[in-house]
């Protein structure tokens, strides 16, 4: 029997499967950068300089990344650079970061501070196209240009992997901050490549992700999607990412299973009025107002149309199916559901990362 290990926020649970219930693992490529390399391209930062590093997420491949900044301050007798965060996630950064290392809350929304260095990890996005720098950027500080993101949505259904002229509005908007970045491309290994320069420019690094993330597979009936890292997890509406990945490879009348812990809740302030009744479906076709998550709850009743969902995660019952989405209780019990509802000889997809993952 095939053991396959699923991250289910700080920690990896696992999915017991017989050989014949199990069509195929899909994890992430590409080839892992050594340290000679990384170490090279954080050499060409002048870290005389001061530098005011905001890390918007926590990963492994940050932490490295983080770790061989401050290897390199040591060789070379300069302070450390400051680390700033929000708050919600100090804690996590602060557990990885180097001896003799300090970490601040970040809350600071004027971003004419030439001093800031944002760092962060590139997936695929459903409005955007792509998650970078500059679109989560744009998410947390510019209300007004999200609207008109929203508004040049390519359609009702997600759109990883694709040119958008959303990303273009986070392009432009991040373009009137004199701000640098460090926009890293990784698997689950490791770091696959990372770049150093203006978040409109490191956005470039989406060639890179393309190279090694978009797999043809076909399509499947029955498939349970791991997001790949608890950063990936920590909120219901940053999760659905995964299954925006996964959506054009789970046929018509078929299931997706996404496991999520979910842990800070919803994420989403769309997501929380649709729960309490204060937003409908009808409200999001054309908004007057932006609402921080507007796109993940009009994706979920669009994809709901094509096939079911269910989700394994903290998060209340009465949520999930406000959400008309199906409430399971472990791994066990999902494939137990998977083989009830469709099967026992049902053939299950299993996705291991699916943040850095693109199916099609």
């Amino acid at each position: 029997m095939p053991e396959i290990w699923l991250n289910y926020g700080i920690t990896d649970v696992v999915l017991d499967i017989r050989a014949e219930n199990l069509e195929q693992k899909i994890d992430s490529d590409g080839k892992i950068m050594e340290d000679a390399a990384i170490n090279e391209k954080l050499n060409t930062i002048d870290l005389t300089k001061p530098m005011e590093l905001v890390v918007l997420h926590n990963s492994k491949s940050i932490q490295k990344i983080i770790s061989s900044l401050f290897t390199i301050c040591e060789q070379k007798s300069i302070p450390f650079p400051k680390i700033l965060a929000e708050k919600r996630i100090m804690n996590l950064i602060k557990a990885g970061l180097p001896e003799g290392s300090s970490i601040n809350e970040f809350d600071n929304s004027n971003l004419s501070n030439s001093n800031l260095v944002f760092m962060g990890e590139m997936e695929f996005d459903g409005l955007f196209g792509y998650e970078t720098i500059s679109t989560r950027l744009i998410k947390k500080f510019g209300q007004e240009s999200m609207l008109s993101a929203y508004a040049k949505r390519k359609s009702n259904v997600p759109s990883p992997g694709q040119s958008t002229e959303s990303i273009d509005e986070a392009k432009n908007f991040t373009d009137n901050f004199e701000i640098q970045a460090i926009e890293i491309v990784a698997n689950s290994q490791g770091i696959v490549d990372f770049t150093i320069g203006h978040p409109s420019e490191t956005i470039s690094s989406t060639k890179i992700l393309e190279s090694f993330a978009i797999k043809d597979i076909g399509h499947h009936k029955s498939v349970i999607i791991s997001t790949g890292k608890d950063s990936s997890n920590d909120n219901l509406g940053k999760s659905l990412s995964s299954l925006w990945n996964c959506a054009s490879a789970i046929q018509n009348g078929g299931l997706a299973i996404l496991v999520a812990e979910c842990r800070s809740g919803l994420g989403s302030n769309a997501l929380q009025q649709f729960i309490e009744g204060r937003l409908t479906l009808d409200q999001l076709r054309n908004p007057i107002k932006y609402v921080d998550g507007m796109e993940d709850l009009l994706f979920l009743s669009e994809i709901q149309k094509n096939f079911q969902i269910g989700l394994v995660s903290i998060l209340p019952e009465y949520y999930i199916r406000k959400l008309n989405m199906i409430s399971l209780f472990g791994i066990k019990p999902s494939l137990d559901y998977i083989l009830k509802t469709q099967g026992p000889r049902q053939k299950v997809t299993v996705v291991m990362d699916g943040a850095r993952v693109l199916l099609r």
